[in-house]
């Protein structure tokens, strides 16, 4: 049960790391105060789940999933919502991510 627990926890701090760092961009380098104040209690919630995970799932498999998730969602924000390009390099790139991400999940308890 702790293990699930820690995984839920671990995909929950995955996504509050996209939206730190879409509120860092939003930000503007901590120079505007509502996204500053957001981006900070992000980063907190975070921070706060990954290490409630890590007290289950092994450093290198919940570090890992932990910023490929948040790779992968700011990845995808910066196309969908920020004009970055999007191209099929990029794509597939995303994709190998999303696939270690799995494996990692795959192969861990």
């Amino acid at each position: 049960m702790i293990v699930t627990t820690s995984w839920i926890a671990l995909f929950f701090a995955g996504l509050l790391e996209i939206a730190w760092a879409a509120g860092l961009k939003q930000s503007a380098g901590f120079t505007r105060l509502a996204p500053s104040i957001f981006t900070l209690i992000a980063m907190l919630g975070s921070f706060g789940l990954l290490a409630f995970a890590m007290r289950a799932l092994p450093l290198g498999t919940a570090y890992a999933v932990w910023t490929g998730i948040g790779t992968v969602g700011a990845a995808i924000i910066g196309m969908a919502l920020l004009g970055e390009a999007v191209t099929l390099p990029r794509i597939l790139c995303i994709g190998l991510i999303v696939a270690g991400i799995a494996g990692l999940k795959l192969t861990t308890g």
